[in-house]
């Protein structure tokens, strides 16, 4: 009997990994971005070896990190686009295979590089990149370069990144992305000059929606309770006007009273029980009875029993409690699994 293969070695990582994996490994990278159906259409047209090799190799690139798995597409596409010559509706078929492997985002970014023609966005690069990175990457550029990046980003990241950034400008980063509304191409090409020494940028060839009020009031629905805070006071100092209409378009936990039954009670499923009786020591009663009334009478008569033995808890515990449960409905909400409504009635999408 045949001696077992031995075990896979783990896939490289850091600096210039994709050079270092196998063909195998590439090969499995591209498996586990093909999705269950997709991936076993393919394993149905090899040999048992090949099967048992690109299996192995698949454990073993299960942790590879997005640069790499970025590089392994990027070649691959390439790769094939040289040995096949595809031309026709190639564009199409490349979009639609990414997009189902990777999500909207980061399809986009690999494409828009591949083929800059393509760009939907500026600086989509940065949505592969840790908050950390970006915020070290940026820290020293004029403010209003850093507004312009950080409205660029997805929301949580936008926050993310905030957070990094020294205190004492945050509050003029927030400002100013609440002040913007649209940028025409000819700004977003100088921004990516200034960027370009840092990262490879691309171009677009259209006006693009960045910025503004709502995109502000989203970001801050990301901080945390006390970052939160001090920018709000901050911008105030500057412009009491646009504070309030920044806190106006923010989803706060006492808008989740507006909410109907039905997607409060999906967001009850959602949440920590823990976090749960926190955020409602500090809940007004009209907002408690809703969220006690899509409950069970015994989940309801137990949630209130372990309100009354907590005690005394303190302010900012209830707060980052009712901020964790805004994030979480705020995540629900962006999937589409349940509908929000905002202050003044304003619904949430």
């Amino acid at each position: 009997m045949p001696a077992p293969n031995p075990a896979p070695a783990p896939a490289p990582t850091g600096p210039a990994a994709h050079e270092k994996l196998t063909p195998i490994q590439r090969a499995a990278v591209l498996m586990m971005l093909f999705g269950e159906r997709a991936a076993a259409a393919v394993l149905r047209n090899l040999s048992p070896a090949e099967v048992q090799h690109l299996g192995a190799a698949m454990y073993s690139v299960g942790d590879v990190d997005q640069l790499t798995l970025e590089h392994v597409v990027e070649e691959f596409l390439v790769g094939l686009n040289r040995e096949t010559g595809l031309n026709h509706g190639a564009p199409v078929y490349i979009r639609s295979v990414m997009t189902e492997a990777l999500g909207e985002d980061k399809a986009q970014s690999i494409i828009s590089r591949i083929n800059p023609s393509s760009a939907e966005r500026p600086i989509e690069i940065l949505d592969w990149m840790d908050a950390r990175s970006i915020s070290e990457l940026i820290v020293d550029e004029h403010p209003q370069i850093i507004a312009l990046v950080v409205a660029c980003l997805d929301y949580g990241l936008a926050a993310d990144v905030l957070s990094l950034l020294p205190e004492e400008i945050q509050p003029d980063i927030v400002r100013r992305i609440a002040e913007l509304s649209s940028i025409q191409p000819e700004a977003l090409r100088d921004l990516e000059q200034v960027m370009q020494r840092k990262f490879k940028a691309s171009s677009t060839t259209r006006s693009s929606q960045i910025g503004g009020v709502k995109a502000a009031a989203r970001i801050m629905n990301f901080t945390r309770m006390q970052m939160e805070q001090r920018i709000l006071r901050e911008v105030k100092k500057e412009d009491k006007e646009l504070m309030q209409s920044i806190m106006d378009n923010m989803f706060v936990f006492d808008n989740l009273e507006k909410s109907d039954d039905r997607s409060l009670q999906t967001l009850l499923r959602n949440v920590d029980n823990e976090q749960l009786v926190l955020a409602l020591k500090g809940a007004g009663e009209g907002l408690r009875d809703k969220l006690l009334g899509c409950m069970s009478s015994r989940a309801a008569a137990n949630l209130r029993d372990e309100m009354e033995a907590l005690g005394p808890v303190r302010l900012t515990d209830v707060q980052e409690a009712q901020k964790a449960i805004v994030a979480t409905a705020r995540r629900l909400s962006d999937e589409g699994t349940i509908v929000l409504a905002g202050r003044g009635g304003e619904q949430m999408v």
